[in-house]
């Protein structure tokens, strides 16, 4: 951590820092918790010069709204830097993933008039589209092509990953979109964006607590797919959700849509092995 940071986190707490530790697991920044001469921890992710850590932070506050599931708090974020509460893990009460269901779909209540979001922000290290176009006014399957699938598709092509197998799968796909979305149809929700295992915690009352949000106002189907992808969720989870807000018939066969996306970010992001996967994902709709 060099000398400008730590001067701009000791002007925030008003205190001199102590020590700082590394901690494992962050793919995409640096991960540190840094301690003051009084004791207070906070947690710290550095390692770019962009607007990823301010974007992080505002989706945090946009989830924040919705004023139904825990997060961190917001210490401070800038373009080098982003500061947060620590949350110190505890250990998950008995009923935590009815609980986090629950949570979840009262979060998905929270709407906007349209799809998207204010600013354009993040997926991984990808940046992530949302912002409207001028006067453009889209339903969802337009901006789910345009500001999803399409931007992956052409940084794949840029990537070397594009093939005529796939080439030819996405065209048919892309064929189908508008109809394979049609009967989904909700106002747009407010969405975490990137909700795998490792894109949340338990907190100290063993509480879930969201984090490493890439939010927009999308079709709630697509925050979902997202948990089926990787796994990590169990049917408490899902039957909890159901019960608090049900998705509408047929959101089964729609949950390959938006894997897709998200298989294709990962192609992007870490190379060739997600090639088949995502080729498979399109050609279930053939």
């Amino acid at each position: 951590m060099n000398s400008e940071i730590i001067n701009g986190i000791e002007d925030i707490v008003g205190e001199a820092i102590k020590r700082s530790s590394s901690v494992a697991g962050g793919s995409i920044a640096n991960i540190q918790i840094v301690e003051t001469i009084s004791g207070k921890r906070y947690f710290l992710k550095t390692g770019f010069n962009s607007s990823m850590f301010i974007n992080e932070a505002n989706g945090l506050k946009e989830l924040q709204k919705a004023n139904c599931i825990s997060m961190p708090n917001i210490i401070a974020a800038d373009n080098k830097f982003l500061m947060l509460e620590l949350i110190m893990p505890g250990r998950r009460v008995d009923d935590f993933w009815s609980f986090f269901g629950e949570q979840f779909a009262q979060l998905h209540r929270y709407t906007n008039e349209s799809f998207g979001f204010y600013e354009d922000n993040f997926i991984g290290a990808t940046p992530q589209l949302n912002v409207a176009e001028g006067n453009e006014k889209t339903d969802w399957a337009e901006f789910y092509f345009n500001k999803r699938l399409l931007p992956q598709l052409k940084l794949a092509e840029r990537n070397g990953y594009i093939s005529d197998k796939f080439i030819h799968a996405f065209s048919v796909f892309e064929g189908k979109l508008e109809q394979i979305l049609r009967g989904s149809e909700e106002l747009p929700a407010l969405l975490h964006g990137d909700l795998w295992s490792g894109n949340f915690m338990t907190g100290s009352q063993g509480e879930p607590v969201l984090i490493d949000p890439a939010v927009y106002y999308g079709n709630r189907e697509a925050d979902l797919a997202m948990t089926y992808l990787f796994g990590g969720f169990n049917d408490e989870f899902y039957n909890s959700y159901m019960s608090t807000y049900p998705l509408k018939d047929g959101w089964e066969y729609r949950m390959n849509i938006y894997k897709l996306y998200h298989v294709l970010n990962h192609l992007n992001l870490f190379g060739a092995g997600y090639y088949n996967q995502a080729v498979s994902l399109m050609k279930y709709y053939e």
